[in-house]
């Protein structure tokens, strides 16, 4: 039975809730809400919520959970970047239980996902990787109530218009009979479910496929591999038919001058153009000489892994926005499919620190190249940067910072390769575009 009472009945609550946060928070969160106080800026998100159609039976039926909570606001602006070589969170991330599990799974639930490859396009591999990565296959979805943590960073400043957003679209699963607020159960950036949609997207794209009348991401794993399949198909359009990711390896036979400059995923070229430069498959076989264009990806540089990536590899992309996770979600999707494992670097591959990819993005800067934000993070600009710094100074371009470039960009010899260190690719960044 949904509640009926307004949800500034609880104002009380609101307040007791919002005594935790420092004035100084506090004040950050109201300013680019015109100075309003939590209690009235709900009040205003109600108005926004019954404009969009949302009705005052689900708004009620919310307002216990729709609370200010600083913790949620500390976790999303205390982000800490953390990272790993592809070839380390690959291996955690994509294990050989996951692609078991996974394959399992395919087969106990053989006629969901036949149905949704029907009528979808999406093969069942590709989803069940994404199941396994984003809540290893349901196990874990959150602890967090979901429209406290949408609220909370509602309010907040640094991404207010976004969480605005998801709050409406929460309102409007319940209001639809998806889930019921004491439901609504996820991660502290309020994703929702065993692929973890934020709440537009679960809207938008959650679909009933066990045909109870409602459509349950958390709960039902018919639901979970429809509505997975619409999103990718529908919202990140999914190629029916087409390969997302293959292992390859630069031929010993490829030209002496390979053209590093082109292993980037803004560079496409056919395979054949691909295999006259000397890229055969990862067991040796050569690459099928035709039209399909492809991306050569080299997420450790031209010392670690190699992989083609096609058109449905954007589909990782925008996903997640991390490169390491998207390529090891493709790469899972692979072995669940039924690839074998990849090929592991003939010897270690050595990563700069957080410190030092900083110390590079200031000097990039410096010599007038656009990074994004100096960070840290070794993101889609700065390598790009860094392959044509790289091509400046005779470097094999391939995009990965090396000791030898940064030293380069010091102005003095580069010293000695030292262990493989973390840099600070973030495997989980929170997913604005989903």
């Amino acid at each position: 039975m949904l509640l009926r009472f307004s949800p500034f009945a609880i104002v009380p609550v609101l307040l007791a809730t919002l005594a935790f946060a420092s004035p100084a928070l506090a004040q950050r969160g109201a300013s680019c809400h015109n100075g309003m106080s939590f209690p009235q800026f709900l009040r205003g998100l109600e108005q926004d919520a019954q404009k969009a159609g949302v009705s005052q039976r689900a708004i009620s039926a919310a307002a216990p959970y729709m609370v200010y909570d600083q913790g949620i606001v500390n976790r999303d602006r205390g982000q800490r970047v953390f990272g790993q070589l592809f070839t380390q969170f690959a291996g955690r991330m994509a294990s050989e239980a996951r692609r078991v599990r996974g394959q399992k799974l395919i087969k106990q639930h053989a006629q969901a996902f036949a149905r949704a490859e029907k009528q979808y396009g999406v093969p069942a591999a590709v989803i069940t990787a994404f199941w396994a990565l984003e809540s290893d296959f349901g196990a874990v979805q959150g602890k967090l109530s979901t429209l406290r943590s949408l609220v909370s960073l509602a309010y907040d400043c640094r991404r207010a218009e976004m969480f605005h957003d998801e709050t409406i679209a929460a309102l409007k699963i319940v209001d639809r009979g998806d889930l019921t607020p004491s439901e609504m159960i996820g991660s502290w950036a309020g994703e929702l479910g065993q692929t973890q949609f934020l709440p537009r997207h679960y809207y938008d794209y959650a679909v009933d496929y066990d045909g109870d009348g409602r459509r349950d991401l958390i709960h039902s794993a018919a639901d979970v591999i429809g509505s997975t399949a619409n999103y990718i198909a529908t919202g990140l359009k999914w190629k029916r038919g087409e390969p997302w990711l293959q292992e390859v390896r630069v031929s010993p036979n490829a030209p002496s001058h390979f053209p590093w400059d082109q292993a980037d995923l803004t560079s496409k070229h056919p395979r054949s153009q691909w295999a006259a430069w000397g890229v055969a498959f990862a067991d040796g076989k050569p690459l099928p000489h035709d039209q399909l264009p492809a991306s050569l990806l080299l997420p450790m540089g031209r010392n670690g892994p190699a992989f083609l990536a096609y058109d449905n590899f954007g589909a990782y992309t925008e996903w997640n926005n991390s490169l390491i996770y998207s390529t090891t979600a493709a790469y899972l999707a692979t072995r669940i499919a039924g690839a074998a494992p990849m090929r592991k670097p003939s010897a270690q591959v050595a990563q700069l620190t957080f410190a030092q990819i900083k110390q590079l993005q200031q000097l990039l800067v410096k010599a007038g190249y656009d990074v994004g934000k100096v960070d840290g993070v070794l993101g889609q600009q700065t390598r790009s940067a860094v392959k044509a710094m790289q091509v400046k100074y005779g470097q094999p371009a391939d995009s990965w910072p090396t000791a030898e470039l940064l030293a380069r960009m010091r102005g003095h010899a580069a010293p000695p390769a030292g262990p493989a260190e973390a840099t600070a690719e973030p495997p989980r960044p929170v997913r604005p575009h989903r």
